[in-house]
């Protein structure tokens, strides 16, 4: 806490972090360019070398051609935005049922009594094993998709709410308490916010295991999406499609991290000082 403080209040120091953020990033940007280029480098060089057939292993410009084909025909972009979409919604309706959930059983024992059995039976099946009876029950498409993925989102921010809610010092709630607070505001202004950084780990836990739950439930209870085009394109023999697919996959996933996540834990926990950035 003490470093927000002062950092808040010399602006010669916000000046000086600023000044070291961004060399520190170009440089880490510049290193992590070095080894994707050199990864590519050395891919092309072994599928040169090999002389296998493209169909077991296609070099960078073969997927590189896959990618020209799948964007000008417009596969490529619906499919990207069809995933993303789902991606976004899943992880709202998860966080909004593991926090509701995990509320409930850090502040409630009874509940923690009777629902905590039942949830962690739930928790220790995995979703995939879940897919295909969604899909029998509600056929392909969105609602398989959102459901499956509310259920991996939901889970983490359960239990680190709830773990985060009865960790809460109970002299400050008994505090507040004789000062007159109601129950309500014993929630609102002194467990969430002691809270908080469990619920923003089960958080970011949860969107990490979504984006893995999403493509797992496209390939098996959707017939669009990144996951659906994977899975068609290695049907279909088209294994450079298949790697654009995964390539896609990859990228998706940084780019949430480092323009959602990141962002979203650097104006949260990180500013006030609750947890250190480990990169730093």
């Amino acid at each position: 806490m003490s470093g927000g403080v002062q950092v808040s209040a010399g602006g010669s120091a916000g000046v000086a972090a600023g000044e070291r953020w961004w060399p520190r990033n170009v440089q880490r940007g510049l290193l992590g360019a070095t080894g994707v280029l050199g990864l590519i480098a050395l891919w092309q060089v072994a599928a040169s070398l090999s002389g296998v057939s493209p169909y077991f292993f296609p070099s960078p410009r073969d997927v590189a051609g896959a990618f020209a084909v799948l964007i000008d025909r417009g596969i490529l972009p619906v499919d990207v935005a069809d995933s993303l979409g789902r991606y976004l919604a899943g992880v709202g309706l998860g966080t909004a049922v593991g926090l509701t959930l995990g509320l409930a059983l850090g502040v409630s024992r009874s509940a923690a009594r009777v629902l905590g059995p039942l949830l962690n039976f739930l928790y220790a099946i995995v979703e995939v094993a879940w897919i295909p009876i969604f899909v029998i029950w509600w056929g392909y498409g969105l609602r398989v998709i959102l459901v499956a993925l509310t259920y991996v989102v939901a889970f983490p921010v359960l239990f680190n709410t709830a773990t985060a809610v009865r960790a809460t010092p109970r002299v400050l709630i008994d505090v507040v308490r004789a000062l007159g607070a109601s129950r309500r505001q014993v929630l609102t202004e002194v467990i969430v916010p002691a809270a908080l950084p469990g619920i923003i780990t089960g958080f970011r836990v949860g969107a990490g295991f979504a984006f893995r739950g999403l493509i797992f439930a496209e390939m098996i209870g959707a017939k669009d999406g990144v996951g659906y085009l994977i899975l068609t394109s290695a049907a279909n023999h088209a294994t450079d499609r298949t790697m654009a697919g995964m390539i896609v996959v990859g990228t998706l996933w940084l780019l949430i991290d480092q323009l959602y996540l990141r962002p979203f834990e650097r104006v949260t926990i990180e500013r006030w000082g609750l947890v250190r950035n480990v990169q730093e």
